[in-house]
Formats: structure tokens, C-alpha cells, sequence
């Protein structure tokens, strides 16, 4: 069973069922105990990254999403999920604390003065994988695919090695992270059809296999 964590905030429902067309049983909780006995976890968002963080923190998920980050049982975060998961962002106009389970920080997409492109960065955009970086969500996937993305803010990952994927919209960014059991996508996988559904069906499997 993936544990899909609500903390008030977030795709939930859409996630679930993303996660439940691939195969794999979900369930939408807040219960620290049941993210801690899950096989796998899953951290979505939607949404400001301070009130999604201060949404775990209201309910006691900080220390229970980070264990099991930690645990060596798959996890997965979408979109804020996936910011979250860093030290820091810059969204709000000051330095806001995150998970600080991956190295790095968050930032904003430069203006559109700049770059000739609206922020947020909305709608479909290409993958491109990491060259030489194993990525197994991306298994069965027609390399370099289209998948589909809301965001103002991007993860800036303070160790290369963690980028699987990258995207460009005005800057390159990291569109797919990850170390040992955790991953994260910057994009919303529930959302992005035949691929993203795939994708999540690649998570799900990895449940009792050594990553």
C-alpha cells in the first residue's frame, strides 16, 4: 500500500487516483503511523511551499515524511512535494525551511522581462534525461517525453548527481531528482497521461525491490 500524505494541501484526490490507474493501491492520510508501516510514500503539492510546510508541521508529518524518506521504502515527491523536500526556498520574498532531505534550495523562474516567457511555467514541456544516469520511473518510457507542469518555482539541487531529468523553460532546470530510494518530479505525473501514469506505475513497483 502507498501512503499519500495529507497535510491539508495538494492534489490528493487526482494523485490517488494517478496512482490506482497504474495498479497500485493508495490511500490518502495524515495518520503518522500508517506513513511509517506503508510500503511506499508519496508527497504531492499544490500550492505555496511555507503553508505547505507549515500544513506537515501543524499536524506532526515533519519528523514522520522525513523517517521515511529515510527508511529505504520507495518515496516520491510531485511538484511542491518535490520542493519541499530540499533545505530552503526563496518563495515569499525571504528564506523559508524545507525537509532538507535532498541538498538544495528553491527558487523563482527569472521574469518574463528576462526571458520573453510568463511565469508560471504552465502546460506541456520535454524531459531530458541525465546522460549515464539510471532513472527507473522512466522504464517503458519513449526517451525524452512530454509531461505537464505547474510551477513558479524551481529546485536549484546543490549536488549534480541527484538530477535524473532536466526541462528548459527560459533556464534549464531539474525536473526529475533523486538518491537511493527517494524521487522526486517537478511535474505532475497524475496529469501527464499515458507517460505520467507509467511513471507512477514505475514507482509502485519498485516496492520490495533493492534501489
Amino acid at each position: 500500500m502507498i501512503a499519500i500524505v495529507d497535510y491539508g494541501m495538494g492534489n490528493l484526490r487526482s494523485a490517488q487516483k494517478g496512482i490506482e490507474k497504474s495498479g497500485h493501491e493508495a490511500v490518502v492520510t495524515d495518520d503518522p503511523e500508517l506513513i511509517s508501516s506503508a510500503d511506499a510514500v508519496v508527497l504531492p503539492g499544490v500550492g505555496a511551499f511555507k503553508d505547505c510546510y507549515d500544513g506537515l508541521d501543524a499536524r506532526g508529518l515533519v519528523r514522520p515524511v522525513i523517517e521515511a524518506a529515510q527508511s529505504g521504502r520507495p518515496f516520491l515527491g510531485i511538484c511542491v512535494g518535490l520542493q519541499l523536500m530540499f533545505e530552503s526556498s526563496e518563495e515569499g520574498g525571504h528564506e523559508t525551511r524545507g525537509l532538507g532531505i535532498l541538498p538544495g534550495r528553491v527558487i523563482r523562474f527569472p521574469a518574463a522581462s528576462k526571458t520573453g516567457l510568463k511565469v508560471p511555467h504552465m502546460g506541456w514541456n520535454q524531459l531530458f534525461l541525465t546522460p549515464e544516469r539510471y532513472c527507473p520511473l522512466l522504464q517503458g518510457i519513449e526517451r525524452d517525453p512530454y509531461v505537464y507542469f505547474v510551477h513558479s518555482y524551481y529546485a536549484q539541487p546543490s549536488d549534480p548527481d541527484i538530477i535524473l531529468a532536466t526541462c528548459q523553460y527560459g533556464v534549464e532546470f531539474a525536473a526529475i531528482v533523486g538518491r537511493d530510494n527517494v524521487f522526486a518530479v517537478q511535474f505532475h505525473p497524475e496529469k501527464s497521461q499515458t507517460d505520467g501514469i507509467k511513471i507512477l506505475q514505475s514507482f509502485g513497483n519498485l516496492v520490495g525491490r533493492k534501489i
